[in-house]
């Protein structure tokens, strides 16, 4: 995984490459086949493969306030890049230098200029320059007459319509990994560094592996069924709540994973842990007898599903 930050000069060896543009949040089904097109173009004509994405995301840029929305974060979706074949992912500073730049000073001065871009390849719906006035036509022409080639891939859908991140941020909403994890071709996996907490979960016999959910989009509240990747490469199955625990005061926003046959210190190592079924929705419990019956029944109840749901 290479990392790559537009606040930097590019290393010589990536001029001249074949550039997916976009943000690929989700890097979902209909992002794949961007990439993986700029990644067969690059291997045709003998060329790097980059992504470029933007950090912070446009949306966040312009509107700092809304609510949390994220599906991946940068470390994240580069290893997916690379997985997919890329050779380095360009994040993009989007600042308001770069927002107010033209749709032409966009391609001639970045894309031509300091990155040296031999072709482009974005979704049909990319739009690009100051007031997201630049479309894909445009940076066809823009790209023809600064020698850059440009071209466009179609969006890819099922039944429902096309995949979108939207779609797939509406799922989790509800609740409904399933169709998270069919438009994303993976469970939406939250990773982050294991934190101390209160130690509620040890007091009732089910240790923790707390997380703060920082920038990431968040699901419907409540008890999942999870499957986790160590920072070593080991799998964990195991059940966790998300959000506020209200039958403990003060409510404090985190996931909660206990991982199921697991004796050992996860403080301060950074875990992904995918959010494979919902069991049921937050509830206060009027003892802490009752709280350990119903832990005990969702623990069942997650051993089921991922004994159902293969490992990849």
């Amino acid at each position: 995984m290479t990392l790559l930050s537009s606040s930097a000069p590019l290393p010589p060896e990536y001029r001249g490459a074949v550039i997916a543009l976009g943000n690929f949040d989700g890097f979902h089904r209909g992002h794949q086949a961007v990439v993986g097109r700029a990644v067969a173009r690059a291997r045709d004509e003998g060329r790097p493969a980059l992504v470029a994405t933007f950090d912070p995301h446009p949306a966040r840029f312009f509107r700092p306030n809304q609510p949390f929305f994220r599906l991946t974060m940068i470390p994240q979706r580069a290893r997916l890049f690379a997985e997919a074949g890329v050779d380095a992912t360009l994040v993009l500073n989007f600042n308001a230098d770069l927002a107010a730049l033209s749709p032409e000073a966009f391609v001639a001065d970045e894309l031509v200029g300091r990155f040296g871009a031999a072709a482009v390849v974005t979704g049909e719906d990319f739009t690009f320059g100051k007031a997201r006035a630049g479309t894909a036509p445009m940076l066809a022409a823009l790209g023809a007459a600064y020698g850059m080639a440009a071209e466009t891939v179609a969006p890819v859908g099922d039944a429902e319509g096309v995949i979108s991140s939207s779609r797939i941020r509406a799922a989790l909403r509800e609740g409904d990994c399933a169709t998270a994890a069919r438009l994303l071709t993976r469970p939406f996996t939250i990773e982050g560094v294991v934190v101390h907490g209160d130690k509620r979960g040890r007091e009732l016999g089910y240790p923790t592996a707390n997380m703060e959910l920082a920038n990431y989009l968040r699901p419907r509240y409540g008890i999942y069924a999870v499957r986790a990747q160590l920072d070593d490469g080991r799998v964990l199955d195991g059940v966790a709540n998300l959000g506020v625990r209200p039958s403990f005061d003060p409510p404090k926003e985190l996931l909660e994973p206990y991982f199921f046959d697991f004796d050992g210190d996860l403080y301060g190592r950074t875990i992904a842990v995918g959010l494979i079924g919902f069991l049921r929705g937050e509830a206060k419990f009027d003892s802490l007898d009752a709280l350990k019956a119903q832990m005990a029944a969702d623990c069942e109840e997650a051993r089921r599903i991922l004994s159902a749901t293969p490992s990849p």
